[in-house]
């Protein structure tokens, strides 16, 4: 089976440098799905999973706050500010962003809280759903 380099990584460190059967990531327009043998892309991730299924077939989950994904013939390339793999989100804490972030919503203070807090609901949601997908995962 074929595969493509797969190197994601975020401000503070190499998180996943390997090789991959394919590689499912958010991106602006939608859903991704990147193979051996892509056509070069570049384009803005959302905040979210980036999944890596090995050649074996064993799927691994990341968390990013978002960046860029880069595809050139060989390799793809995950640049966020962060990633984590999706095991080390500390749950109790996305919770308790998103749930701040929709008191500062309900209050509909200046703009710029109420865009920060947008911010901060968007990355807390992706956190917690990263969360799930791993549990689904786990459970099968």
């Amino acid at each position: 089976m074929a595969t493509i380099r797969c190197d994601i990584v975020s401000a503070e460190a190499n998180i996943f440098h390997g090789e991959a059967a394919l590689v499912i990531a958010s991106g602006e327009a939608g859903e991704l799905g990147i193979a051996p043998r892509h056509e070069p892309l570049l384009t803005r991730l959302k905040p979210g999973q980036v999944e890596v299924i090995g050649e074996d077939g064993k799927r691994q989950s990341y968390y990013v706050s978002g960046g860029i994904l880069e595809v050139q013939p060989n390799v793809v390339t995950v640049l966020a500010d962060t990633a984590l793999r999706a095991d080390e989100i500390d749950e109790a804490s996305a919770r308790r962003a998103k749930e701040e972030a929709e008191r500062v919503l309900e209050n509909r203070g200046d703009a710029k809280t109420v865009e920060q807090a947008q911010e901060q609901l968007i990355q807390a949601v992706a956190q917690l759903q990263a969360l799930e997908r791993l549990r689904r995962t786990l459970q099968h």
